[in-house]
């Protein structure tokens, strides 16, 4: 009988023991760890761009090519007279069409740090402006205004600067905090140039020179900007156009930048049209040069 009882308490120890063993293991198991998710800046985008460019320094200076030696009309006393325009302003502005751009990011490490990469891009532009001078009353003339026989005041001297499209190969260099990137950015800069100059005669207003230049001219550009990775629930995020054409993207950015282009001068001569009327030539120099303000979405695909 005694033996039966010790060897019932030992079943129960066992028991306990077990079960004592099984709770404190419960107990003691550590809670699940979830990794907060960071933002890879790394890999190839493609995204739309809209803006707004201006330019404030741009001037349209010209100069006569005679002194009136070998009978020719004597264009540099024209231009000193005030009845061509040593200068004119130029300025620009206007919004910038829908433009494209594509490049490629590389993260030195995730989440926060540093983000190197290149992009091009490329935009139609609205960036037109035409400028007209009338030359000022000189006894010579009667003190009349160049004009027509009413001695109404006319834009004798008219010139028109253009630029048709604006597209860049830039470098930039930024740093990520998660899903914000702020980043400086500069490289070559390229655009089509239309440069007009058509001055009048006086007697009749027909177009007495005339010179143009259309080109692609080159320069540089540099700015900055920020761009900000949306949350996947974001609606904005939904708004992925290119899902349209089966194509799904990693992640959408919208991003803000500036840039300040140079695309250098260029002269271009104006050189008499009317055979038997003035003769002789002018050279008016042109500069193109200014600033875009725009931002975008961007649509992300992640690394190689």
């Amino acid at each position: 009988m005694l033996k039966k009882l010790l060897q019932i308490a030992a079943s129960g120890c066992l028991v306990a023991g077990a079960a004592s063993a099984a709770d404190l293991s419960l107990r003691a198991a550590p809670p699940a760890f979830t990794a907060i998710p960071v933002f890879a800046w790394t890999g190839f985008y493609a995204g739309t761009l809209t803006g707004y460019g201006f330019s404030d320094r741009q001037t349209i200076r010209t100069t006569g090519n005679n002194d009136g030696s070998g009978g020719l009309t004597n264009t540099q006393l024209n231009v000193a007279q005030g009845r061509r325009p040593p200068f004119i302003r130029s300025e620009q502005e206007g919004l910038t069409s829908l433009g494209v751009n594509v490049g490629y990011d590389y993260q030195l490490r995730p989440g926060a740090g540093l983000v190197i990469g290149a992009a091009t891009d490329f935009a139609l532009t609205n960036l037109d402006r035409r400028r007209g001078y009338a030359s000022p009353a000189q006894a010579a003339y009667g003190f009349n205004p160049d004009g027509d026989d009413r001695g109404e005041r006319q834009a004798l001297s008219n010139f028109r600067q253009r630029l048709g499209y604006f597209g860049t190969v830039r470098g930039r260099v930024g740093y990520a905090f998660d899903r914000l990137l702020v980043y400086g950015t500069g490289g070559f800069a390229y655009g089509e140039v239309d440069y007009r100059a058509a001055f009048l005669r006086t007697t009749d207003l027909a177009v007495a020179y005339a010179g143009r230049f259309n080109r692609i001219e080159t320069g540089y550009v540099y700015g900055g900007g920020v761009e900000y990775a949306l949350p996947t629930d974001s609606f904005l995020s939904k708004l992925n156009v290119l899902s349209l054409l089966g194509i799904q993207s990693a992640a959408v950015t919208v991003k803000a930048e500036y840039l300040r282009y140079d695309l250098g001068s260029r002269n271009v001569l104006v050189s008499a049209q009317i055979p038997g009327g003035p003769t002789g030539s002018y050279t008016s120099r042109f500069t193109t040069e200014g600033s875009i303000v725009r931002g975008g979405f961007t649509y992300r695909f992640g690394g190689l």
